[in-house]
């Protein structure tokens, strides 16, 4: 089935669909993992975003209902230059194409995703539109020239839990909203860290991640107010990562700004820019994101690189954080962007890429290590 993808600066693509008829818009971004498609598409952090693929094969090892990185699709397309409809994987149950289309998700290959790649590295991420039914190019770009910017955008109320939650059995077991909130909650006592997690839209693994490292995990709704978090008693603090802007999160910057230095906090990516913001200091839009499964990061403390899997559009500006008692901690070697900070004072850090990568790299996995054992000083 023909499509067509229209970029707000006039450009076009022709497309074909393999999920059937449709017409979608949002912000087109590129990912340059070469696996964790299904990841990708499920990862909260993709709210509002079109996915490219730069690698040219997708589809080929189909799905898996442990993949799951949310209980559903985030991301509004995927892009691929050929879509594989015949997986081979034991672990598959079904075709990437079967799941786009129970979900409603649009699909697009036969797709110039160098090109295109290319052309937003050049010219920056920005709104498009992908269609099966108009295929008019002046049409469809007017139309994404109407796509709304994520900048100014509070997308973590699309994404955040609605209710508080424990990780039970590898799945979310609800806590009743009118409970009462208490130490009582815990079901593991003193036994496990206890991790208040803050839900910007939380990664599965990111729980999965804390679990092995010793906690007790009880995600919160975004919008959770210090004193409940306070009245828990937890033993850490945990900032998720999310989608959209970070400054057009106010009540959660004030959250976390009247709660530093109460427990030990650990941030990653959007909760790396939340406790920026928290401590004083700015977040920028970055040209066209970090997106992939091999960011080379340079960690100051052992000086060593670390390669590692990210998935952000913003960033906490360096110059800003100096003067608000922050300390870098990791840079990025492509562009010298932070990715890391601490304040030993307020017994807190935060790192921008994702260290509960799956799949992906594993150098930074010993981060959650690091933050049980600051616990328990």
């Amino acid at each position: 089935m023909k499509a067509l993808l229209a970029l707000e600066d006039g450009r076009t693509f022709p497309c074909r669909s393999f999920t059937g008829p449709g017409e979608v818009s949002g912000e087109v971004v590129f990912n340059t993992s070469m696996t964790g498609y299904q990841e990708i598409l499920t990862d909260p952090s993709y709210f509002g975003q079109m996915v490219t693929m730069t690698y040219p094969m997708i589809g080929s090892y189909g799905v898996c209902p442990e993949d799951m990185e949310s209980d559903r699709i985030q991301a509004r397309a995927i892009i691929v230059r050929e879509y594989v409809d015949y997986p081979s994987n034991w672990r598959s149950t079904g075709t990437l194409a079967d799941f786009l289309k129970k979900e409603g998700v649009l699909g697009v290959e036969a797709l110039d995703t160098r090109a295109l790649t290319r052309h937003i590295r050049n010219r920056g991420a920005m709104g498009a539109v992908i269609s099966t039914i108009d295929l008019d190019p002046a049409t469809l770009v007017a139309k994404a020239k109407k796509v709304a910017p994520i900048v100014g955008c509070d997308l973590v109320q699309n994404v955040t839990t609605r209710f508080p939650y424990f990780w039970r059995d590898n799945r979310p077991v609800h806590v009743a909203k009118n409970a009462v909130l208490d130490p009582s909650i815990w079901r593991f006592g003193q036994e496990k860290k206890r991790v208040a997690a803050l839900d910007f839209g939380i990664k599965y693994n990111i729980i999965r991640s804390l679990e092995a490292a010793g906690c007790e995990v009880l995600v919160l709704p975004a919008s959770t107010e210090s004193g409940i978090i306070k009245a828990l008693e937890p033993d850490g603090i945990f900032l998720s990562n999310g989608p959209g802007d970070p400054e057009s999160l106010s009540y959660a910057v004030e959250t976390i700004r009247e709660i530093l230095g109460f427990k030990p906090m650990f941030g990653i990516c959007l909760g790396m820019q939340l406790m920026g913001l928290a401590m004083g200091a700015k977040t920028h839009k970055i040209k066209f994101g970090h997106r992939g499964g091999n960011q080379p990061v340079k960690n100051f403390a052992t000086n060593r690189v670390e390669i590692t899997a990210q998935n952000h559009g913003f960033a906490v500006d360096i110059d800003t954080l100096g003067d608000k008692g922050g300390v870098m901690t990791h840079i990025n070697l492509n562009e010298s962007s932070l990715e890391g900070m601490k304040n030993e004072s307020l017994k807190i850090f935060s790192v921008q890429y994702h260290p509960e990568a799956s799949p992906g790299p594993h150098d930074a996995a010993y981060l959650f290590n690091q933050f049980a054992a600051m616990m328990d000083k």
